[in-house]
């Protein structure tokens, strides 16, 4: 029962994506027949919800405990409250959100600092690792500590679109200055 509801979490977090991308900006097109980075980026996408869904709803990788009652416990309230930010924080957004592959400001793109964002300039990529770590957990697996690769290259990607807003937003910089990068108040 607990991997059903997993997976219907995670097929949430997908879907709002999907019709929020249909509303809002598609991206850049690329040019058919040629591999890009965006295209790498979107298909390690692909396999990695593949493989999330797989382990969720059949595989038990790498238990950490033999009585893991707690553990999904904790596991499950951090995998629904990484869901929560990510989908608030994304409906947010609205049309100003462009997929981590397409790197960009848009023309018209504002700065939101209401909601979530008062507290957090990245809340979506703050609850998709709370979503992540929440999941291993309450899958029992030690996978949770493969969840330091995604997070390392969200540190990394945050960094860089904050670069980016600092030039195409000129109160961009303050409003770093009064907001947390992940957590509120703490980092």
């Amino acid at each position: 029962m607990l991997r059903l509801v997993l997976v219907s979490g995670l097929i949430f977090h997908k879907l709002i994506w999907e019709v929020m991308k249909k509303k809002g900006n598609p991206g850049s097109p690329h040019p058919p027949f040629r591999v890009s980075f965006k295209s790498v980026v979107k298909l390690l996408k692909v396999i990695v919800l593949a493989f999330l869904v797989l382990q969720t709803l059949f595989l038990d990788l790498f238990p950490i405990s033999g009585h893991p009652a707690l553990l999904r416990v904790i596991g499950t309230g951090l995998f629904f409250m990484g869901v929560a930010v990510a989908v608030a924080a994304r409906l947010q957004l609205g049309k100003n959100w462009v997929n981590i592959e397409d790197y960009q400001v848009l023309p018209k793109q504002a700065l939101i600092t209401g909601g979530i964002y008062r507290y957090v300039r990245h809340p979506i990529y703050a609850g998709d690792i709370l979503l992540l770590v929440g999941l291993e957990l309450a899958l029992n697996s030690w996978l949770v500590l493969a969840v330091l690769v995604p997070f390392l290259i969200v540190i990394k990607q945050a960094i860089a679109e904050e670069n980016l807003l600092t030039q195409a937003i000129p109160v961009y910089k303050a409003y770093c200055s009064r907001t947390k990068r992940f957590i509120p108040f703490i980092l």
